[in-house]
């Protein structure tokens, strides 16, 4: 905002910037457009503020980031392999964990080694069984 020699920085023509102040807005509004000092450098108090207002899409991003480094911390501390994050069983956890929601809490040592892993011996059992039990089928028919 040029307003010729004797203009000064907050728009208006000669005086000081006491003589400004009974036109508060004007200052207000010639201030937001003084966004450079010290040459080409931006004072960001003065210039005015971008959107904060975050896509859907930056949104989903970020949490995807965030889940990203939390997974990733885990593996790297536990040394555990990349390739576990392709095993067909990743993503129906990850799933699960989202199902569950922030209220649930996690699984502990014990349970996993303890009654989750009895659980899941059981259930391959039975169905090591079923398997025995169509091969007698299979067996008999031919």
């Amino acid at each position: 905002m040029y307003g010729g020699p004797s203009s000064n920085m907050y728009g208006g023509v000669g005086g000081s910037i006491c003589q400004q102040e009974s036109n508060v807005k004007e200052i207000v509004l010639s201030l937001s457009r003084c966004v450079t000092i010290a040459g080409d450098r931006i004072d960001p108090f003065l210039s005015k503020p971008k959107s904060q207002q975050m896509t859907l899409k930056g949104m989903v991003k970020g949490t995807r980031n965030m889940l990203g480094r939390y997974i990733g911390k885990w593996f790297y501390n536990k040394g555990i392999s990349f390739d576990v994050a392709n095993s067909p069983y990743f993503l129906p956890m990850v799933s699960a964990i989202q199902k569950a929601g922030p209220g649930v809490k996690p699984l502990t040592a014990y349970e996993l080694s303890g009654p989750i892993l009895d659980e899941k011996v059981e259930e391959v059992t039975k169905w090591i069984e079923e398997y025995k039990q169509s091969w007698l089928r299979q067996a008999l028919l031919s």
